[in-house]
């Protein structure tokens, strides 16, 4: 293996925490109007869940659902749920579903991972929290293009761009993994994945646990699939959070571009954290020289890489590190090792990331990514287009713009998509809480900012002067807490629009 490919993959992996049809179907309850359906047989949860979830306990049960709702009485799929049930029966409310992001990530053991991250005990006992693998992940119909790290793909973030050559050159590889994946859906499962499919999936799964409504937090892409499902299924939608929100119900090319703007908006918080620790990293005394250092090294890599790292190495691993806070100590050590140009310190640096560095899902997330992303929207299929938005983001965006403006297989997906995106539905109940910190890599605040116009009078917006990805648990601003503590257990929805200071 390459040196370096490994720390890349994990870093550009961050994102999925946390992206052909035929016919033609409504963006609504398609299927779901059955009065009498499956229930839930609750067990043990398979192996590997039971030990990522302790020392909480969860259940775990399939449900059935169709593999294409345009044909309701055809194939069938299992979806593999979990729960962590209410132990309080006089507080209990309903369920509160969750989703992690992606689109490609495995919720199974999400319950046991808010409980272990300390969640209010009153949201334990007002829901019975259900995770799951929504469809083509995990335990639920995964599906594989067959991606290996040796390969050639292995980022859903496209690579820095440094030139019109560099577009036209990741054109035939993408090309190739369209090509690919549509090899490898050899029971018809990859075109089926979408974000109103698997909004269906939500509705039929509140059918199998008996209930006439259910409650959502979905973080990430996960506000993809809320938005959805509130839109679809207004009736049947009960308190709604929506965390670091994308903008829409579906991951389009104006989405992945923001990414972007993420980073230029989130990196002055490390460069802050940085120049105040010039004397240990030596990366700059002021936020200005550490931004000028990434560009200095970013270029010095391009030409000369140091044991396995580029700069597009170096571009997406502090993609992945600005996510949170807490990394950017390692992010630091990293930059320092690659400063130095030391192979002994490079490897040194690297070495605390080897254990992770190609999971096993790894193919799996990337195809479910991609065929969501793909599947729920047309995306441009000229070149050209391409290297107009690469070249238009390296100056808008000179951080990262023209990695993520750079072309993806969704240019030459096989499969059209069968319907048009989920459309927001502002008319049902004033029910969804949208939470969304200011500076954020993935989903920028902006992304917060869209829905709340899209939703109108059924959202209120808690903006937070928070860095990093995911608020609600994932972070530590008391307000956000408890503003959304008090919907979930008390139905209490801010009259207006919030805005949460730092600390």
């Amino acid at each position: 293996m390459t040196r370096g490919r490994g720390i890349r993959r994990s870093a550009a992996l961050a994102v999925a925490l946390g992206l052909g049809l035929s016919g033609s179907l409504v963006a609504g309850p398609a299927g779901a109007e059955e009065k009498e359906g499956p229930t839930v047989r609750w067990g043990a949860c398979p192996e590997d869940v039971a030990a990522e979830a302790a020392p909480v306990v969860l259940e775990c049960g399939t449900v059935p659902v169709p593999k294409d709702y345009a044909d309701p009485g055809g194939d069938r799929i299992e979806l593999m749920i979990s729960r962590l049930a209410s132990t309080n029966p006089d507080k209990r409310r309903g369920t509160l579903m969750l989703n992690p992001g992606g689109p490609g990530g495995s919720g199974l053991s999400q319950p046991a991972f808010l409980a272990n991250r300390g969640i209010p005990s009153e949201v334990l006992d007002t829901y019975d929290v259900i995770g799951m693998d929504t469809r083509g992940i995990g335990r639920s119909a995964p599906v594989a293009c067959g991606f290996t790290p040796e390969g050639p793909y292995f980022a859903n973030i496209p690579p820095y761009a440094v030139d019109d050559a560099a577009v036209t050159a990741r054109a035939k590889v993408v090309k190739e993994v369209a090509e690919q994946c549509a090899r490898r859906d050899k029971d018809g499962v990859l075109r089926h994945l979408t974000t109103a499919n698997t909004a269906r999936d939500l509705d039929r799964i509140r059918a199998a646990l008996g209930e006439e409504r259910t409650s959502f937090l979905g973080y990430s892409y996960g506000t993809a699939l809320g938005a959805a499902y509130a839109s679809m299924f207004p009736g049947r939608s009960d308190r709604i959070v929506l965390d670091s929100n994308i903008g829409d119900t579906h991951l389009d090319r104006d989405g992945m571009r923001r990414y972007a703007l993420g980073v230029e908006q989130t990196f002055p918080d490390f460069a802050r954290w940085a120049a105040a620790r010039h004397d240990s990293y030596g990366l700059g005394r002021t936020p200005a020289e550490v931004r000028r250092t990434y560009f200095t090294l970013a270029e010095r890599l391009d030409e000369k890489p140091v044991d396995g790292f580029d700069g597009n190495v170096l571009r997406q691993l502090t993609f992945g590190y600005l996510f949170k806070e807490v990394q950017y100590a390692k992010l630091a050590q990293h930059w320092q090792a690659l400063k130095s140009g030391d192979t002994a310190s490079v490897r040194a640096a690297d070495a605390g990331g080897r254990a992770a560095d190609t999971p096993p899902s790894l193919d799996n997330q990337l195809s479910v990514f991609l065929a969501v992303s793909c599947n729920d929207i047309a995306w441009p299929t000229s070149v050209d287009t391409y290297r107009k938005g690469v070249a238009e983001d390296r100056a808008r965006y000179p951080m990262f713009g023209a990695a993520t403006a750079n072309i993806m297989p969704c240019a030459y997906w096989p499969y059209p998509p069968a319907e048009e995106p989920v459309a927001i539905d502002d008319e049902g109940p004033r029910n969804i809480l949208l939470v969304q910190n200011l500076r954020d890599v993935p989903t920028p605040h902006v992304g917060g900012k869209l829905l709340r116009q899209k939703f109108a009078d059924r959202s209120r917006l808690v903006s937070v002067d928070d860095s990093g990805h995911g608020v609600y648990v994932y972070g530590d601003n008391p307000c956000a807490l408890n503003t959304t503590t008090r919907y979930l257990v008390d139905g209490k929805m801010p009259g207006k629009d919030t805005f949460c200071r730092a600390g």
